[in-house]
């Protein structure tokens, strides 16, 4: 299983994190050393540092990938907090317990219903489930109370991709691209909003990422894209060489060599 999580990160809490960092270098000097909730502990009582909830310790935890112990703080947290239960999702979601994630995902769009990162991460559990018509329409209904997002958008595509409605993930991808540049680049590891990165036909998939970025005009993306299809083993080289999105690539120097590599591999 391969996602990320959106670019939209805890600050706070990775400023404290930090703060754990720091005291890992005094660890270190001094020998000793620490357990993650020590750590957090250790961090919390330095006189710079700020009084921190358990729902901010998770969040460092998360922050360090050290999802179950995550899951410990988030557990002390208010279990009445719709984000502190989709946080618990995730965490859950990042240990592959997906039933317990889609639980907490659930119980979190109870309490607010309007609460589109809970329902597209309920979304993304179908996905991984292989439910790809259910995980267009719950990645629809998201995206009833969020229209702007550029993730939510790419994984309703990448749902489509799945389905093989490639005309239809190709205009979400297009969508997804206009309200956010970077929204196929993001890698973080922190954040209450899944992006869905596994799909089965890896080298079709780049060639559709390829032709999203070439249609808007990001040639050396498209391009990037295009080397990681053909490596892949991506077949129909008439679809590159007659592309309309790829008129303005195909004059670039560095196309040309691509395909003249490609075409004496073949």
């Amino acid at each position: 299983m391969l996602f990320g999580v959106s670019h939209r990160t805890l600050a706070f809490g990775l400023a404290l994190a930090s703060a754990v960092a720091a005291q890992d270098g005094v660890n270190k000097f001094t020998g000793t050393r620490a357990s993650a909730s020590d750590q957090t502990s250790a961090a919390v009582s330095t006189p710079t540092a700020p009084s921190i909830s358990f729902e901010m310790r998770a969040d460092i935890m998360m922050a360090r990938k050290m999802y179950r112990e995550a899951l410990d703080f988030y557990k002390q947290a208010p279990q009445t907090s719709p984000v502190v239960l989709n946080k618990m999702g995730i965490a859950h979601h990042q240990l592959t317990e997906l039933h317990l994630a889609k639980r907490c995902y659930e119980q979190a769009a109870k309490l607010k219903p309007d609460y589109a990162e809970a329902i597209n991460n309920v979304g993304t559990i179908y996905y991984a489930q292989k439910s790809y018509r259910r995980a267009i329409t719950t990645y629809k209904k998201a995206l009833e109370y969020s229209p702007t997002s550029a993730s939510m958008l790419m994984n309703l595509g990448t749902a489509y991709f799945a389905r093989k409605n490639y005309d239809l993930a190709f205009t979400a991808y297009q969508d997804a691209l206009k309200l956010d540049p970077e929204v196929f680049e993001h890698r973080g590891t922190n954040g209450t909003l899944l992006q869905e990165r596994s799909v089965e036909e890896r080298a079709k998939f780049h060639f559709y990422l390829a032709r999203t970025y070439a249609k808007a005009g990001a040639n050396e993306r498209a391009l990037m894209y295009l080397r990681k299809a053909l490596e892949e083993g991506f077949k129909e080289r008439d679809k590159i060489m007659s592309g309309s999105e790829f008129t303005a690539l195909r004059e670039m120097d560095e196309f040309k060599v691509l395909m003249a590599m490609e075409q004496k591999v073949l």
